[in-house]
């Protein structure tokens, strides 16, 4: 069976004789078909963000997308002009998106050319495919969660975030505890786990093993009264930021063993990681435990290994690891934790099941 391949995380569109037929600058009455419509409504829907690389008067162009109703559809949009490959590769760049992410449709063959030529890796499209994209492999993800399917939204309220950041004179603290943020961790369900399988397959830098655990497996270890699977979501003022976190604990007498701990990188400078460790160590206080946590050595997770140190792990020898199962990973090692709680930021409210009872509790 043939690998899948890599998903479009963006599809970046030209707009005369591409997403509506005719050319605006020569008459404003441009068409724009409903089953184009269709198309953009359906990407949207299964988490493809779009933007738009044009050739145009941006307020003429902007006004008519505006008009017919689809600008709220698309990000970043780059409308000048200025060469395409240009502006495709600053839409990736703001978006943070490899390349070989992005896709380009156009109906001039020397614009799709002039655009592989500069980024070989960029999927191009002629205006005659628009109809048949959502039909293709690379823009039909598996499947598509609820946080997927409003991604749009999210990386607009990111926008919108960063923009006040930008704009505020306070210290950062200040500018975070405005936001009025808000972090929930709970007990994962059947739709939990689609969120979490997405997460740990998006996650490289800030996962602490690099292991991903099928939807399967975690499924099958919900009802394991040995383990935890839990997720962390996030929201603000602005709007929800989704899954951010997801942890797999395996519990036995005297320890427990944190075996997966990944976090979405968008939420670092929120401290997220640092809230779940904190509050993940409070619980193995609670509960008289010694806990342990799952790590191995990347080139891409340095950024995990220090909000483990920073939290009050290290490397160190303890009779209770005889408890913990290794799964004959011998390049995973095990982390300790050296007991010295610390209080979770004041920037957030953190609401969280206590483990050994259930029910959920809030914090500040």
């Amino acid at each position: 069976m043939p690998d899948r391949p890599t998903m479009i995380k963006c599809l970046v569109w030209d707009l005369d004789n591409t997403l509506w037929d005719g050319t605006l600058l020569e008459d404003e009455q441009v068409e724009f078909a409903e089953a184009v419509r269709d198309v953009v409504r359906a990407l949207d829907s299964r988490g493809i963000l779009q933007s738009v690389a044009s050739k145009n008067d941006h307020d003429l162009a902007w006004r008519k997308l505006e008009e017919l109703g689809v600008a709220e559809y698309f990000v970043v949009p780059r409308i000048g002009w200025g060469r395409k490959s240009d502006s495709v590769k600053a839409i990736a760049d703001q978006l943070k998106f490899a390349l070989d992410t992005i896709a380009f449709v156009d109906d001039q063959p020397a614009e799709r050319a002039e655009v592989a030529y500069h980024h070989p890796a960029v999927r191009c499209y002629s205006a005659e495919d628009v109809l048949t994209l959502t039909g293709l492999p690379e823009f039909s993800p598996a499947t598509v969660t609820v946080d997927s399917a409003r991604r749009r939204q999210m990386y607009q309220a990111n926008m919108r975030r960063e923009q006040e950041q930008a704009a505020f004179t306070g210290p950062d603290e200040d500018f975070l505890r405005s936001l009025d943020l808000v972090i929930r961790i709970g007990r994962a369900g059947d739709e939990e786990i689609t969120r979490v399988e997405e997460l740990t397959l998006r996650t490289s830098q800030m996962n602490a093993t690099g292991v991903h655990y099928p939807d399967s497996v975690l499924r099958s270890l919900i009802d394991d009264p040995r383990h935890e699977v839990l997720t962390a979501t996030m929201s603000d003022r602005f709007g929800p930021h989704g899954a951010v976190g997801v942890l797999l604990l395996e519990k036995h007498p005297s320890v427990w063993n944190l075996k997966l701990l990944a976090t979405s990188c968008r939420v670092v400078s929120f401290g997220a990681g640092s809230v779940i460790l904190n509050w993940i160590s409070d619980q193995a206080a609670r509960a008289g435990v010694h806990l342990v946590a799952d790590f191995r050595r990347t080139e891409r997770n340095r950024m995990m290994e220090v909000a483990y140190r920073f939290a009050g792990y290290e490397t160190s020898s303890c009779a209770c690891v005889a408890e913990v199962s290794r799964d004959g990973r011998d390049d995973i090692e095990l982390l300790h934790l050296v007991p010295a709680r610390q209080a979770p930021p004041s920037t957030m409210t953190l609401t969280a099941p206590d483990l050994a009872a259930g029910p959920l509790t809030a914090a500040h």
